[in-house]
């Protein structure tokens, strides 16, 4: 039976959000974590550790995420392993964001001028004291403006988490429409809720990056 968009129907979509947050959330946390290391790897003076890393990073760059939370969704199962589509979103979601993150940290890390390196190599640190004390400090103020960026990415990557049966915000947009076959006006109220979550943080970046153009003149 087709029922009209209605009020209920507005509050499934706007309490759908809070699920589109929360994995973004999670996968924005995930990602930086493990990111840190996978940019530590890329500016490690070990060569092993510096290809291992390249490669990580190529892998996840190089396919599309679509197929990331496909094989971590369905590849769990053939391994034997019990996930749910939360589960295997926030996983899919954070593997991709830690090799993104990693590779905006790594530019970020060698951004700081040799000169900051080479005078913390000849203080006598090593490279863990050195990117401690010296050049994370430093690389912390560069990186802030396209992080902020990416995480409007990954706020918008997250509407494919639908495909795995995930119900966030394109997902409730989907079981909304089939109810009362109205796409237009869902999914220009889903379209809408998205630009809210996304441009205030646009806007940020923006005026985080002219913040530190302006310093750095």
């Amino acid at each position: 039976m087709i029922r009209s968009f209605g009020y209920n129907e507005f509050l499934f979509l706007l309490s759908a959000v809070q699920w589109t947050l929360a994995l973004s959330a999670i996968a924005f946390l995930g990602g930086a974590t493990v990111g840190l290391f996978v940019a530590l790897g890329r500016t490690s003076t070990i060569k092993p550790v510096r290809l291992a890393t390249t490669g990580y990073i190529q892998i996840f760059q190089g396919t599309p995420l679509l197929m990331q939370l496909f094989l971590v969704f369905f590849g769990a199962t053939v391994l034997g392993f019990d996930i749910n589509p939360w589960a295997a979103a926030a996983l899919g979601l954070t593997l991709n964001a830690s090799a993104f993150l990693g590779e905006i940290w790594r530019g970020c890390i060698q951004a700081v001028p040799r000169g900051q390196w080479e005078a913390g190599s000849a203080l006598g640190l090593r490279y863990p004291g050195l990117m401690r004390y010296v050049v994370l400090p430093q690389a912390v103020k560069i990186a802030v403006p396209p992080t902020v960026g990416y995480l409007v990415q990954l706020i918008k990557g997250t509407s494919l988490a639908a495909i795995i049966g995930f119900t966030e915000l394109t997902r409730a947009g989907q079981i909304v429409n089939n109810a009362t076959f109205q796409p237009f006006l869902v999914f220009s109220i889903v379209a809408a809720l998205y630009f809210l979550m996304c441009w205030p943080l646009s806007l940020l970046s923006a005026r985080l990056e002219q913040r530190y153009a302006a310093r750095s003149r």
